[in-house]
């Protein structure tokens, strides 16, 4: 499943008549560089969900073929958060695990690793922490691959987290108390990582969270030659 349903707010007027998802890198839309790579990772069957301006979305991807792959998009007259997307996407993920990826975000992360994935709830794929987020969303120590809810402090005060990359392997039955409607996915992920259900790892190469003009102008300048 590709997130495709934000505003884009802080794109400015770069969004007012564009949805963040067709914004252009080396000339492509964000979206096409995100279903070329799932399809050549073996991910054929996608589902997109749509909202802001999402017409313009549906219009573009069409069925999918024109990609290799089987699309189908799902649209939210409101926009219903990350959870409640999801949720709203169900019957179309079928019941076993699937790859969820922000339409937001670039990195050179090798989705074909996460192919057939067994999960129990959840498998998050971590980034170092941009300036942004300094903090990081969960604790991870990649030596004992130990995942925590909260963000741990060092011992001079220092948060030792690490972001959460917007890429993951979830399952159907993370949802299963869930009722249709507007909600977050963080909580439902930070009470699995307390039940010891939800497992982790860290991306050390390439990402960003293109949530900005100057960011996707750093993801534009990363790829010139």
């Amino acid at each position: 499943m590709i997130l495709a349903a934000g505003r884009g707010e802080r794109m400015g007027a770069l969004t007012d008549k564009t949805p963040k998802p067709l914004l252009l890198v080396k000339g492509k839309p964000l979206i096409q560089h995100h279903i070329e790579r799932l399809v050549a990772a073996g991910f054929a069957e996608l589902v997109i969900n749509t909202s802001y301006l999402g017409e313009q979305i549906k219009a573009f991807v069409g069925d999918g073929s024109a990609f290799g792959a089987s699309i189908v998009c799902t649209e939210e007259p409101e926009r219903l958060e990350t959870g409640g997307g999801i949720y709203n996407a169900l019957p179309f993920l079928g019941d076993r695990p699937f790859l969820l990826v922000n339409s937001d975000v670039w990195s050179d992360f090798d989705y074909s690793t996460l192919y057939g994935k067994n999960v129990d709830l959840a498998h998050l794929v971590l980034v170092s922490n941009p300036d942004h987020n300094p903090a990081g969303d969960f604790g991870f120590d990649p030596v004992d691959q130990c995942l925590t809810s909260m963000v741990p402090k060092g011992d001079t005060g220092e948060a030792k987290g690490k972001t959460y990359s917007g890429i993951s392997v979830l399952d159907p039955s993370l949802f299963a108390q869930q009722t249709a409607g507007r909600f977050p996915l963080a909580p439902l992920l930070r009470h699995g990582i307390d039940a010891g259900r939800v497992s982790a790892e860290w991306h050390r190469s390439n990402w960003v969270d293109v949530g900005t003009p100057e960011r996707l102008v750093l993801v534009e300048r990363s790829l010139s030659p």
